[in-house]
């Protein structure tokens, strides 16, 4: 838990007081070593989380997990007394990690969805790859003055300069500054992102996507085709928009350096 909470009335930062939902003890370790111990709280699912679409309270309650997460929350008799203004789901972002954060979200939507209404519930974005390269090797003397305008007070200037991309434009971009030659690392879940590097994510820069409603969005129904029994409706549309991603070798994605 973190010192404070949402429902703390006189406390000036109890707008910053967040809770991260993680997948295992891996991802939950390495946040729960680079957070804010005033204002983040981290929560860590055991398993993958039930599918709660259209099953009752009794039997969700019966779910240790779901159980736990909404005593967490204290939002049992409603949100007057939620103890966190920002819910944050921080899985993996594969397909796994994809899922978990489907069943978490139907979750509320179902049986609490005024936390998602009122603005409480976010996905939290990490990078997917690590670029680096040697302070030494790089050509552009504006990437290295870039990179130095932007350390903390009191930080020395390391052997490395790095970016943290969140999508493939970015990582290519990184690629072409930083050359030649960066090392270039695929995150593929967050428990192989360190503690120090994790502290970038989570704190004044960190990368939020707030889970909205629009007002004539059918919450019954968005969840009956997305959660629901696998229909003939929904194999149909996961045929038709299926993309394929395709492994492009990195010399044909760096243009020429100018």
């Amino acid at each position: 838990d973190c010192r404070i909470h949402f429902c703390d009335a006189k406390n000036e930062r109890k707008e910053e007081s967040s809770i991260f939902i993680t997948e295992g003890d891996s991802a939950s370790g390495s946040i729960t070593k680079s957070r804010d111990v005033n204002t983040q709280a981290v929560f860590s699912l055991r398993g993958k989380p039930l599918n709660s679409f259209g099953l009752t309270k009794k039997v969700v309650y019966e779910n240790e997990e779901f159980n736990l997460l909404q005593s967490a929350l204290d939002i049992e008799d409603g949100l007057d007394d939620l103890r966190y203004n920002k819910v944050i789901v921080a899985t993996d972002a594969d397909v796994d990690g994809m899922h978990i954060r489907l069943l978490i979200i139907t979750f509320f939507l179902q049986f609490y969805p005024d936390l998602i209404k009122k603005g409480h519930v976010y996905v939290l974005q990490t990078p997917l790859f690590r670029v680096r390269n040697r302070r030494s090797k790089i050509k552009s003397k504006r990437v290295i003055a870039e990179a130095d305008a932007h350390l903390s007070k009191g930080e020395k200037k390391g052997d490395f300069i790095t970016r943290y991309c969140y999508t493939d434009e970015e990582r290519v971009k990184a690629i072409k500054e930083l050359g030649p030659d960066p090392e270039i690392t695929r995150f593929k879940g967050l428990g192989e992102i360190s503690p120090e590097e994790f502290v970038h994510f989570i704190g004044p820069d960190m990368r939020l996507e707030q889970v909205t409603l629009h007002k004539n969005d059918q919450v019954q129904k968005l969840l009956e085709y997305y959660m629901g029994k696998n229909t003939m409706e929904r194999q149909n549309f996961i045929i038709n928009n299926l993309v394929i991603e395709e492994d492009i070798p990195e010399d044909e994605t760096l243009p020429d350096d100018e």
